[in-house]
């Protein structure tokens, strides 16, 4: 029984609401009767519907033998659904399958507990990526994905992981050297308690913990001696090179000559222990340990290429996302390609130019220095006129392309396309830091993040999933 609370006031004066908490039944009878016909949870399930989900249920048995399994069309619409509303913690979305109605609808009121749902989300990464393919076939197909212009542009996002688990490399190779004869003086101890057959599950509380951390310590100090390794092979490629180019000119090159690199991580390399994939970046702010989170974005603010990179700098994400768009248009089937490709400073170099201003490619305006030197140069030059003049560099040319009338009314619209899609997702979605640790992990939480923006999108412009346009969704 509920207590009773003396309000100090005859209730039964006013007309007020009945509210008894001893009512038998409190719910509608259907589920399509609790929420509203164009509620996102709707839209989510009509999206899950129109997709092709056959990838995910190769793993199943055919036969109907073993255990029941939850569906998974109705995982991938709790996912989703979770997602759009920037809940993306395996035990949150447990949570609210408990106690919200959104979270019920979806669910059809299935409650999968957080490890279901947290290891559905780790073994179907790749399928979950291909997903994003399929939703922007939908946003297509209810007439967005206006491609005349794109923006491409990168943000730093933390890792599941802090900058005070960094270590250098001396530091992770005493740490492993201590760890390893941790466990080999425990080993001892066991064998001489339990016998030398004893099995191998039988450990001591706790050491399953430690054989964790020594199996992430590892992975980051095996990362700096890769590094290092690659840095003096490539650094030894390069000084052959000089070699050659001096014995075919029989002149010494002007400069100073490369040192010889010693493949061996230097004092200052350091590795994260928590998550030895992530790298320390700097941001506005500061520094963070993260990932490059990479974006091309079209006329209205949907995005159609994604990516994650370890560099901090955004100079060589150029041609690898242009790349990336241009396949993914074509799994799409979209056949319009992007007529201009904007960029800030962050992407340029005269190799990028050359690289990638293609004729059949789209037209370059990548910022040459950064916004207020930009300004101030048009301040002091004005908007050129007439003919280019000739023998200008690529630098030049850019730089003179971004001062005309034409070249700052396009380049205007990079501040208006790819940085607010940022803003919405980790301020609508709460994307500022990955859930799951690893590249691989973040790339596909980067897809579903990215995915569910489109699908907002999708959702706010009023059209369906198949795209027309249905009384739900005005």
């Amino acid at each position: 029984m509920w207590p009773s609370i003396d309000l100090g006031v005859d209730v039964m004066a006013y007309n007020l609401l009945a509210c008894d908490r001893e009512q038998g039944y409190l719910m509608p009878p259907t589920l399509k009767e609790w929420l509203a016909e164009g509620d996102l949870a709707w839209f989510v399930l009509d999206a899950v519907e129109q997709m092709d989900l056959m990838d995910f249920y190769v793993v199943y048995r055919k036969d109907g033998w073993g255990a029941a399994a939850y569906d998974p069309a109705m995982m991938v619409g709790v996912l989703l659904y979770a997602y759009c509303q920037g809940i993306r913690s395996s035990r949150r979305i447990a949570r609210a399958l408990e106690r919200d109605i959104g979270f019920r609808v979806v669910a059809a009121n299935r409650q999968p507990d957080f490890r279901t749902i947290c290891r559905f989300r780790a073994e179907h990464e790749r399928i979950l990526e291909r997903l994003f393919v399929q939703v922007l076939r939908m946003c297509r197909k209810a007439g967005l994905v206006k491609l005349g212009v794109v923006a491409l542009d990168g943000s730093k996002v933390a890792a599941n992981a802090s900058l005070a688990t960094n270590r250098s490399y001396e530091a992770l190779e005493e740490e492993v050297r201590k760890m390893l004869a941790e466990a080999k003086e425990i080993d001892t101890e066991e064998d001489a308690l339990f016998g030398p057959e004893r099995r191998g599950d039988e450990l001591p509380e706790g050491l399953g913990r430690r054989a964790e951390r020594l199996k992430r310590l590892q992975e980051a100090k095996i990362r700096l001696e890769q590094e290092a390794e690659e840095t003096a092979k490539v650094a030894q490629q390069r000084q052959e090179q000089r070699q050659v180019e001096e014995a075919a000119t029989g002149k010494k090159k002007r400069g100073r000559k490369p040192k010889e690199v010693v493949p061996v991580p230097v004092e200052a390399a350091k590795a994260n222990t928590t998550d030895p994939d992530s790298r320390i970046m700097k941001t506005r702010q500061s520094y963070v340990q993260g990932y490059n989170v990479q974006a091309v974005v079209s006329q209205d603010q949907i995005v159609v290429a994604v990516g994650v990179t370890q560099e901090a700098n955004d100079v060589q994400q150029l041609k690898p996302m242009l790349d990336t768009m241009e396949r993914t248009l074509e799994v799409v089937g979209i056949e319009e390609r992007p007529r201009t490709a904007l960029a800030d400073a962050g992407y340029w170099s005269e190799a990028n130019v050359t690289t990638c201003n293609k004729p059949a490619g789209p037209e370059l305006l990548i910022a040459t220095t950064k916004d207020w030197k930009q300004k101030k140069l048009l301040r002091e030059r004005g908007c050129p006129r007439g003919r280019i003049p000739q023998g200008l560099s690529s630098r030049d040319r850019m730089e003179r392309k971004l001062l005309t009338k034409r070249g700052r009314s396009l380049y205007r619209m990079r501040g208006i396309l790819v940085e607010p899609v940022y803003g919405q997702i980790k301020e609508g979605q709460g994307f500022r830091r990955f859930m799951r640790r690893g590249f691989e992990a973040a790339t596909s939480e980067a897809y579903l993040v990215a995915m569910t923006h489109n699908l907002l999108k999708l959702w706010r412009s009023g059209q369906s999933p198949c795209g027309c346009t249905t009384a739900r969704w005005n």
